[in-house]
């Protein structure tokens, strides 16, 4: 796709960085700044972090000649969003340690450090990684953290799911021995280093994978660049639908760059799983625009090249076809709150986390009845792609010393909240994110309260309605698969979009660019009104909406 085009920046970047080193040890040791040199900003994220600023005080540092405030996010790789409560307690320590202190859920199953200054990256990394997580691959040109329906039908099933979604982000992590000599402070492999799969340049852009168990699509299956639906028979796993091109992000005011939800091209069966993943890997490697980063995630390479032509040379690759896709259905999407039971008597408590941000605020201190309970719980933790966590595995005798704990630490088990507001996102944006144009997770709760307003006037507060708000149209929080979705454009102004479906399978469309919240209220006011009045039995908001557009 590159070929006979001047490549970006990022690409000489990657080229000279030795397989990922550039210069970061270095970096690491020049106590006159709290930044990295700039060639190593870029190559930080393939291991784990971003380098951000305060910009709430940016202005304030300028003005006395200093340089921002800055510090770090590192993001916490857990394939299918399952730790134990080990990892738990340990990621609790290294947030009041060197974070902020919070620990931030991802809408990718992860966990996000906020605030850790640059003498205190490699304590914390080491950690980490001792805890037997990894921040390696949490960010950058390759795949990030592989995602899994964390429930799903509670059943083995879902353990099959959740053992491929931990074999393919096995199968691809980078084979780099850089993250191990920096943070590990292990030796150099002899011969050097050798990426079978990435290449010494890795991807051109970051690429996603996400492991969707029907009857929920809480992954978003269709916003991931490589998907795999799994499918059931007779009680057994039987293999994957694979679905390929999803991806959120677009520019405003450049059509060339849009978000798309993925096309299902086939199944394969468990056993094939790896070598699909990949395979598109390689081809996207090899075929993805390396001198335009805004046209380089596999959603353009489809598109440019066609979906057949992309089939056609998987197969070849492959060796073998795929088998004609399986039917399946998605009901839901949102997480199942409260206490669950699988099918072994084990129960799951889902608790609804504002924003993602575990941090204790006033009375209630999750924060702390978190790693309370972590001391004392004998199963796992599981991290929902909706920004929840579910303390799992419980055995029936526990479950009412976990809700004293909860209680104890000013948390109800079971939390009566909206629809809209159980299912609403936002990205973490202002003030640290330096992408960010607009307010998304300091503004949720607000603004979810004005909507709440207008929804009860037409009583509709019990309808499932989904939100969600970034702070950019880079669509962390995936705003564009959303019956309501924000998206910033300036503090204070977002370009509004309505009509997608409850179940993350249509996009939705922009309406509005440039709208303060007097005017999304007044918008979101009139569309309730129509729907309260106008809509058919059983029908939902956004199936309304767009059908009025």
């Amino acid at each position: 796709m590159s070929a006979g085009k001047t490549l970006t920046p990022v690409e000489g970047i990657k080229a000279r960085s030795d397989y990922l080193r550039g210069t970061i040890v270095a970096s690491l040791a020049d106590g006159a700044t709290g930044t990295l040199a700039e060639d190593d900003t870029q190559l930080s994220k393939f291991h784990g972090f971003y380098q951000q600023d305060d910009r709430d005080i940016r202005a304030e540092r300028a003005r006395q000649k200093l340089e921002p405030a800055h510090s770090f996010m590192i993001r916490v790789r857990v394939p299918g969003g399952i730790a134990t409560a080990e990892q738990w307690l340990e990621m609790d320590r290294l947030a009041r340690e060197y974070g902020n202190p919070s620990i931030r859920l991802t809408t990718r199953q992860a966990f996000q450090f906020h605030g850790v200054i640059k003498h205190d990256l490699k304590p914390t990394i080491a950690a980490i990684n001792a805890s037997l997580l990894d921040t390696i691959a949490a960010c950058g040109d390759v795949n990030r953290n592989v995602m899994c329906t964390p429930l799903a039908e509670r059943s083995a099933i879902h353990a099959a799911a959740c053992g491929v979604a931990a074999a393919i982000s096995e199968h691809l992590t980078p084979n780099t021995s850089a993250y191990h000599e920096i943070w590990l402070d292990k030796e150099r492999v002899a011969g050097g280093d050798v990426e079978p799969i990435y290449g010494a340049t890795y991807l051109p852009r970051k690429f996603k994978i996400g492991v969707a168990i029907p009857p929920s699509n809480d992954v978003d299956i269709f916003s991931q660049d490589l998907g795999f639906i799994a499918i059931q028979k007779d009680g057994k796993l039987a293999g994957f639908n694979v679905t390929v091109g999803g991806g959120m992000g677009m520019h405003h005011g450049e059509a060339e760059t849009y978000p798309r939800v993925a096309d299902v091209i086939g199944f394969c069966t468990p056993e094939q799983v790896t070598a699909v993943a990949e395979h598109v890997v390689r081809l996207q490697r090899d075929h993805g625009d390396r001198s335009n980063r805004k046209h380089a995630r596999l959603k353009y390479t489809i598109d440019d090249r066609g979906l057949d032509w992309f089939r056609a040379e998987l197969q070849q690759r492959l060796g073998f076809e795929l088998q004609a896709p399986a039917p399946y259905r998605f009901l839901s999407r949102g997480d199942e709150f409260g206490w669950t039971k699988d099918q072994l008597g084990k129960l799951h408590l889902t608790l609804f986390v504002p924003q993602g941000r575990v941090i204790d605020n006033g009375e209630q201190k999750m924060l702390s009845a978190l790693a309370a309970i972590a001391k004392v719980h004998e199963g796992t933790f599981r991290l929902t792609a909706n920004q929840n966590v579910i303390i799992s595995d419980v055995a029936a005798n526990r479950k009412r010393s976990i809700e004293r704990l909860l209680q104890s630490h000013g948390i109800a088990p079971t939390q009566t909240l909206s629809p809209l507001r159980q299912q609403a996102l936002a990205c973490v944006a202002l003030p640290t994110c330096a992408l960010a144009m607009a307010e998304a997770e300091r503004y949720l709760p607000d603004l979810t309260t004005k909507i709440e307003a207008l929804l009860e006037e037409h009583k509709l507060l019990d309808e499932s309605i989904s939100l969600r708000i970034t702070g950019c149209p880079n669509g962390c929080a995936r705003p564009y698969l959303a019956e309501i979705g924000l998206v910033g454009k300036a503090p204070g102004q977002y370009s509004l979009f309505l009509g997608g479906d409850g179940l993350g399978i249509r996009l939705n469309q922009l309406t509005h660019e440039n709208v303060n919240e007097a005017e999304i209220l007044d918008i979101l006011e009139q569309h309730f009104s129509a729907f309260a009045a106008g809509r058919a039995p059983g029908q939902a908001f956004g199936d309304f909406v767009a059908g009025a557009l």
